[in-house]
């Protein structure tokens, strides 16, 4: 090596090693740095499950959520069967409240090996789509929830992927999305949902990360993240003490969510369900508190 060479691989390395140690390089990307442009939601599966519409928006301003799933068949009663004036009630709850209607989360699932079944499914979803529109909201969550037993993997993607199709259209008609849970056994993998993003391939159709033990590859899930993250277009979260535990890596899924600049919510979907709600809210307030920590690790 020349003088000259030598003299500018030396001040190279200086100048690389003072940035590491400033902290203005960062190991994913400069934007992973910045502030987290999301916000904390809650879908009502199953900590408010049991509350009211006006229970559940007074309790998420108290708070400081949000946005809300409704998640079907729970209390709040915010489903396909309501009229149009029911619709512009709870419209105008949501407005009133100043909590975001984020979207419903039905259980409409493509997987089954039974033609009528996934008909019945993609019509349920799309009266979900209506309702979604009517209420000013975002989306309509649905899932996969395995695939058949004996059946064929490949074939089967192919199938949830053709139906997302059709519900996609449904929803870009109707100025809405389709998002899809990373959801049941085999079908939560990333690589398989990935494989089903593929075979549907329309763009209002993206997936809810589901925070699952599956995304976890030597402790992270940067891998499963990588698969995914062109298609993530909303974020459940469960136990946030599973990061202290090191059993759900939080810090770095908000790390990640930073670097590609997600800017919706991550929604809070812890199983236990509390018909107490000052229990209820004293959980949430605890749950905020943890999350505005995590956000910025």
């Amino acid at each position: 090596m020349d003088t000259l060479s030598r003299r500018s691989f030396l001040a190279a390395s200086a100048a690389s090693a003072s940035a590491l140690v400033s902290g203005s390089l960062h190991p994913l990307n400069a934007s992973a740095t910045e502030a987290a442009k999301f916000k904390l939601g809650i879908v009502t599966y199953n900590v408010p499950k049991d509350w009211d519409l006006p229970t559940l928006l007074k309790v998420c301003k108290e708070v400081g959520i949000a946005a809300v799933e409704c998640r079907t068949t729970h209390k709040h009663g915010v489903e396909p069967v309501l009229n149009a004036d029911q619709r512009k009630d709870v419209r105008k709850q949501f407005a009133d409240s100043g909590v975001t209607f984020w979207g419903s989360g039905s259980t409409c699932e493509f997987h089954s090996d039974k033609p009528e079944v996934v008909k019945k499914n993609v019509e349920e979803c799309k009266a979900f789509i209506q309702l979604v529109h009517d209420l000013g909201g975002t989306g309509v969550k649905v899932r996969p929830n395995g695939v058949p037993k004996g059946g064929d993997e490949k074939k089967t993607f192919e199938q949830i992927g053709k139906a997302l199709q059709e519900c996609g259209k449904a929803a870009a008609d109707a100025g809405v999305e389709i998002w899809v849970e990373v959801h049941g056994a085999v079908t939560q993998l990333p690589k398989n949902m990935k494989a089903i993003m593929e075979a549907c391939g329309h763009k209002a159709v993206g997936v809810t990360w589901n925070s699952n033990a599956t995304d976890l590859e030597n402790k992270s899930v940067k891998a499963g993240f990588e698969l995914l993250k062109p298609w993530i277009k909303s974020c459940h979260i469960n136990d946030l003490t599973n990061d202290a535990k090191g059993t759900y890596p939080y810090r770095e899924l908000f790390r990640l969510l930073r670097g590609i600049g997600y800017d919706r919510y991550t929604l809070c979907e812890v199983g236990t369900a509390y018909p107490d709600v000052a229990k209820g809210t004293e959980f949430l307030k605890g749950y905020k508190k943890l999350w505005d920590e995590l956000v910025q690790g």
